[in-house]
């Protein structure tokens, strides 16, 4: 990371465009903004266009404006995000989402560095910077016609791609650690320390959503976190399973046994908000076995879950 960070900021003075690629919340946006802020626009704006959101037959004139009665519900002139990032920077996310079509009127305004308004007969010169985001393989999306190979080239003047967060395991607690003073400063709640099991269960997460599932799961421990620090059994991690669908193995490595079960029988046993006969079927296990280790994980002083209903316990009644 300091060496793409050390790249990012040396080419930040050239107007040259960006392409940034990555997984989905790696925190492509964040580069771009860091670009732009290391660039000799940065005291003017950076404009950013969510090529993903915005409905396709909405999309041009979101980019290049339009003129009064060029459409149906066109009743004032509107100016597009270009002429808004005149002088600044031009940032596209997900720029792979853009119907080819679209593509074609971009790749245009890129290398004459003027647009069109729609309804309008007259080019608007345009000084922009342009970034552009994309969590999907552009050269693949060439290969398979479904992005342009002019287009492709034009943006990817300089790549900079973001590695996945399982990728930077050294990031991992450092930015728990920051999400967790963010969140518990917001929320005016006292501040927690991570302990050494939490920081050992974070580093060894899949982490399919990157940074933005690591800040989610931050948000929930602050909350849910009744001690004086964030103890493992406070996170609340979704599924350990890589995009291909298989089991991811690293939080086997250095734990034991008991410990993966113990983990398994408490996570089943969450997911199915306290019920121990469904938890105990999706286990596999008999409900008698569940409850003697429930029994044992009490003793040993972990919060086990309360009964949830159906559970053919009392709900007042410990594990």
């Amino acid at each position: 990371m300091r060496q793409l960070l050390a790249v990012a900021r040396q080419i930040a003075p050239a107007d040259a465009s960006v392409l940034i690629t990555g997984e989905s919340g790696t925190g492509k946006e964040m580069l771009a903004r860091y670009v732009h802020q290391h660039s000799r626009r940065s005291q003017q704006r950076l404009v950013s266009v969510n090529c993903a959101a915005i409905p396709e037959n909405l999309l041009e004139s979101e980019l290049f404006g339009h003129e009064k009665g060029a459409f149906t519900g066109a009743v004032v002139r509107r100016v597009g995000k270009f002429e808004e990032a005149h002088g600044g920077t031009l940032l596209l996310d997900e720029i792979s989402e853009m119907d080819p079509r679209l593509q074609a009127k971009l790749l245009r305004a890129i290398q004459e560095r003027e647009i069109d308004r729609l309804g309008s007969t007259a080019p608007i010169k345009v000084d922009i910077r342009l970034i552009a985001t994309s969590n999907r393989d552009l050269e693949a999306e060439v290969a398979a016609g479904r992005f342009r190979e002019d287009l492709w080239f034009r943006l990817n003047v300089v790549n900079l791609h973001l590695p996945p967060l399982r990728e930077r395991p050294a990031d991992i607690v450092m930015l728990a650690r920051h999400f967790s003073a963010k969140y518990t400063a917001s929320n005016g709640l006292p501040h927690r320390s991570l302990g050494s099991a939490a920081m050992a269960l974070l580093k060894s997460h899949y982490w399919r959503g990157n940074v933005r599932e690591l800040e989610n799961c931050m948000y929930r421990a602050v909350l849910l976190a009744m001690g004086d620090e964030i103890g493992a059994d406070d996170l609340v991690l979704q599924g350990n399973v890589a995009p291909d669908g298989n089991v991811a193995d690293q939080p086997l490595v250095g734990r034991t046994v008991a410990e993966v079960e113990r983990d398994l029988i408490l996570k089943t046993l969450r997911y199915t908000t306290g019920n121990r006969t469904i938890a105990a079927a999706i286990l596999g296990i008999s409900i008698r076995t569940l409850r003697n280790k429930l029994r044992q994980y009490g003793e040993e002083g972990l919060p086990v879950p309360p009964p949830g209903a159906g559970s053919g316990e009392p709900m007042a009644k410990s594990a």
